[in-house]
């Protein structure tokens, strides 16, 4: 088989399971780690059946409606398992669109573990007012090039979404925009994010976590992709003004947030001095500067700014996890800053392993960073108390509700995914999410939701819950893919939902235009 990439075909066959990340900590290999990959074309676009209102996001369909998009990565399609696909749930009951790569307008086609969904960014790529969806697909084999990676862009219509705009494809190659090769276990498109910059161009930051080079194995690589023509500009650690060095098993681009005023890169394997796996993030602005990449502004691991724990330890993976949402500080006219959460899910706390932390930054309009919040559940006034292997920070999800207001507490929302969570005696793994100002005292504003206490499904061992995080200014959603069957849906909750509070909406395989069935059903959600 072949698949088409800027116009040329390019000879594929099926790609192998390949391994996790090493160093990830046991509940994200058990829970996340799984495998695929695949690639689509760059084809020419179709003007849109009609204007799209362009008002809120996501709204793939720009009738003024938020829809959700929820991937299932390990979905059987054509009798392909684990091909993948995503579901497009379009708002105000207008029903459900199945998106896969054996959708027509969308390149290539399903095949065995190509997990497509295996991540999601949503942002206007062209500019038309209608909500796109950038899709990675990591394990992706290009050729005969094992697990190399592939992103596709999926662009939404005032008709069928998904199918009015062929998709369009990014894979690394000398003739492509991305430029270099494709390598085994590059995994392009593990992480994506995505926004519009203060000059108004949309922008996509790719992550390619196992890109190998001259800072040796697993260093990893980002991608730019900016504008409606979709220029491109890779950065690593050893490019002009990035902070640190490029060196093996760093996975650079493992994790990726943005908001529109910057975006911020996760390097979980950076060793920080003598200590591995300690983590570090690198932050950037999305405007191009006179290098050509996008203009580096800081970097730094646990204690860079001071902190509560000033000791990068081994294991820690400081950056696993990364959320970001637009801050308007007091004084300013418009949402000049950006607060960060950074997940230190390996933080070890005293003599417990691995119970996890979280430290919230701000990212001020002069691309400085001061700390604001260390927040792990031993701190006072927090809901529960830490554990080992507990992993408090695995997955992060964060929210501005209302941007158009000066920031406070209320609208500046943080849910911290507890995936190694274990409430009660025999319900290992279990998990649960904490909820959070990012403003203010950790304690002062929190709340927790789990399995049977405002997670609708039967506490059970090993559903992971917490391990699947999303969300919009509206709703933060929680996919509870794994666990007992009647349990697994996404559920959406209000950001200042209190301890248990139920959730105000419900995606289920089966239910409301949804076909029942699925292996992973919520596994991403934007």
């Amino acid at each position: 088989m072949s698949y088409v990439a800027d116009g040329k075909s390019v000879p594929r066959r099926r790609r192998m399971r390949r391994a996790a990340v090493r160093g990830a900590p046991a509940v994200l290999l058990a829970a996340v780690m799984f495998s695929a990959g695949q690639a689509p074309p760059f084809g020419s676009r179709a003007a849109a059946a009609a204007p799209c209102a362009g008002t809120v996001a996501p709204d793939f369909n720009g009738d003024g409606v938020r829809d959700v998009a929820v991937a299932d990565p390990q979905a059987t399609v054509s009798g392909k398992e684990r091909a993948g696909l995503v579901r497009i749930v379009l708002g105000g009951g207008k029903g459900v669109v199945e998106v896969s790569q054996d959708t027509p307008n969308v390149a290539d086609s399903a095949e065995p573990g190509d997990q497509f969904g295996f991540s999601m960014a949503v942002y206007d790529a062209d500019l038309d007012g209608c909500s796109d969806l950038a899709v990675g697909i990591p394990y992706e084999d290009v050729g005969t090039v094992k697990d190399a990676g592939y992103v596709q862009i999926i662009y939404g219509s005032t008709g069928t979404v998904g199918q009015e705009k062929p998709s369009r494809g990014f894979v690394q190659g000398a003739d492509q925009p991305l430029g270099g090769g494709p390598e085994t276990g590059d995994w392009l498109g593990y992480a994506v994010a995505a926004g519009k910059s203060a000059s108004g161009y949309p922008f996509l930051v790719i992550g390619v976590p196992g890109e190998d080079g001259a800072g040796g194995v697993d260093m990893g690589i980002i991608h730019y992709v900016y504008g409606t023509d979709y220029k491109a500009a890779s950065v690593s650690q050893d490019t002009t003004g990035v902070w640190e060095d490029a060196e093996p098993h760093d996975r650079f681009g493992a994790s990726i947030a943005a908001t529109d005023r910057h975006f911020v890169v996760g390097a979980p394997g950076e060793s920080i001095g003598a200590v591995p796996f300690a983590g570090a993030v690198v932050a950037f602005r999305p405007s191009i500067n006179t290098d050509g990449i996008p203009d580096p502004l800081f970097g730094m691991g646990q204690g860079r700014p001071p902190g509560p724990d000033l000791a990068a330890q081994e294991g820690d993976q400081y950056g696993t996890s990364l959320a970001m949402a637009p801050y308007r500080p007091s004084g300013a006219a418009t949402t000049t800053d950006s607060m960060l959460a950074v997940g230190v899910p390996g933080e070890d706390l005293g003599s417990i392993v691995d119970a996890g932390a979280v430290q919230v930054y701000q990212i001020k309009a002069d691309g400085t960073v001061a700390e604001t919040q260390w927040i792990d559940q031993d701190v006072p006034d927090v809901e529960g108390e830490a554990e080992p292997r507990d992993f408090f920070g695995q997955r992060l999800a964060a929210v501005n509700t209302t941007t158009n207001v000066v920031s406070t507490p209320a609208t500046m929302r943080l849910a911290v995914g507890v995936p190694g969570e274990e409430p009660a005696a025999g319900q290992a793994d279990q998990g649960g999410v904490a909820l959070f100002s990012m403003l203010g005292a950790p304690g002062a504003a929190d709340s927790w939701i789990e399995p049977g206490a405002g997670i609708p499904s039967q506490p059970a061992p090993r559903q992971f819950a917490g391990m699947s995080l999303g969300g919009n200014p509206a709703l933060l959603y929680v996919g509870m893919p794994y666990g007992p069957e009647a349990g697994r849906a996404v559920y959406g909750f209000s950001w200042n939902t209190a301890n248990g509070g139920t959730p105000s909406q419900t995606f289920r395989p089966g239910e409301g235009g949804l076909p029942a069935g699925g292996v992973a059903f919520g596994a991403t959600v934007r």
